[in-house]
């Protein structure tokens, strides 16, 4: 089983990356195999609108984005992560998700995923809640903690002293690498994944 913690950040060691490495701790001490893909301090483009992806299954744009995809297939979980701007999630990881996620409900149906938070002081469960859409239009499964998934801190150093914030990681991490384990017990005794249904498209003008 394999785990993939996405670094939302523009700075590779700070403090969201100090939340993900908490995390992942805690899924390799269960045997979880993880890896941290950090999306780097580049721009990268929001989606186009041009539906190029749809025919490929790549993104028309040659960036991280599809060097992520190429992973997801043999990826069982995800955790995107992100500091906090104005109260939202990075612009990187905004324009990286809504490329990731489109059109590829079934390449994520059915695999556990989290979101994780970084902030001074304040907006962290808008920019938490942000992150977790993407999931539920998924079909997702989404695990929680004991408290929202945030730390606190300007720096690396000041979120090694939210006490409450780590302990939220680590919880994180021990529920995901319980529920992916549960999931592979229940395939190996023959529980099936439960039945897709024929999607049904209801507009609002008619």
């Amino acid at each position: 089983m394999k785990v993939i913690l996405v670094n939302g950040s523009p700075h590779k060691d700070g403090c969201t990356n100090r939340a993900l490495e908490e995390v992942e701790k805690t899924l390799n001490a269960n045997g979880i195999e993880t890896e941290i893909f950090w999306l780097g301090n580049k721009a990268i483009s929001g989606c186009l609108g041009c539906g190029g992806c749809n025919n490929t299954g790549k993104c028309v744009i040659a960036d991280k984005v599809n060097e992520f995809i190429d992973k997801v297939k043999e990826t069982d979980g995800f955790v995107f992560g992100s500091p906090v701007h104005f109260a939202a999630i990075s612009g990187s990881l905004s324009s990286f998700m809504d490329r990731v996620f489109y059109g590829r409900g079934n390449l994520f149906a059915n695999k556990v995923a989290a979101g994780v938070v970084s902030c001074r002081r304040g907006g962290a469960t808008a920019a938490f809640d942000e992150i977790n859409k993407y999931f539920f239009i998924s079909n997702m499964i989404v695990v929680g903690s004991s408290y929202w998934n945030m730390v606190h801190g300007s720096t690396k150093e000041q979120v090694e002293e939210d006490e409450e914030g780590l302990q939220t990681m680590r919880i994180l991490g021990n529920n995901m690498a319980w529920i992916l384990k549960s999931i592979e017990a229940g395939k190996n005794t023959g529980i099936e994944l439960p039945k897709k249904e024929k999607s049904i498209k209801t507009n609002f003008i008619r």
